[in-house]
């Protein structure tokens, strides 16, 4: 039995989830809009294979902007996003980082409030309302042969 869901609980909810896919909607619109300096910000990072990195990483984005506002598959989702924001953390703003700029210690900062909105919104999932839903399995669904 599910809870019910306050007015305010309902639209905080759809607004996180808005936010969260924002975020990754604006990210891959810039790996879109020049994969090779993408490729270059890679390879500079040390990361072998640079182009087929950035394509792995705007496909991924594209995966969970569609799974933030659909909320199929939401709490994979936002785990595995979580997990992909601490490796971009570390490995484009981490503390190597911030003796040069003292503004990459920022970014790295800001990805783990990130993380922690991500790991809340795993732990409560998409919200009842406006998310697609998987049935359950049960015997009665099996298909007959």
């Amino acid at each position: 039995m599910e809870n019910a869901q306050s007015i305010w609980q309902t639209a905080a909810i759809l607004i996180a989830r808005l936010i969260f896919t924002a975020v990754f909607v604006m990210a891959v619109s810039f790996k879109f809009m020049d994969m090779s300096a993408t490729a270059s910000y890679i390879a500079a990072a040390g990361f072998p294979f640079p182009l087929f990195l950035a394509w792995c990483a705007a496909i991924l984005e594209v995966l969970l902007a569609v799974a933030f506002l659909t909320g199929a598959l939401f709490v994979p989702a936002a785990l595995a996003a979580a997990v992909y924001v601490i490796f971009l953390g570390f490995s484009f703003h981490g503390p190597a980082r911030w003796a040069g700029n003292q503004a990459e210690f920022g970014f790295f900062v800001d990805h783990f409030v990130f993380v922690a909105g991500l790991l809340f919104a795993a732990v409560h999932g998409p919200g009842s309302v406006l998310a697609i839903r998987r049935a359950p399995w049960s015997d009665n669904n099996a298909a007959s042969a």
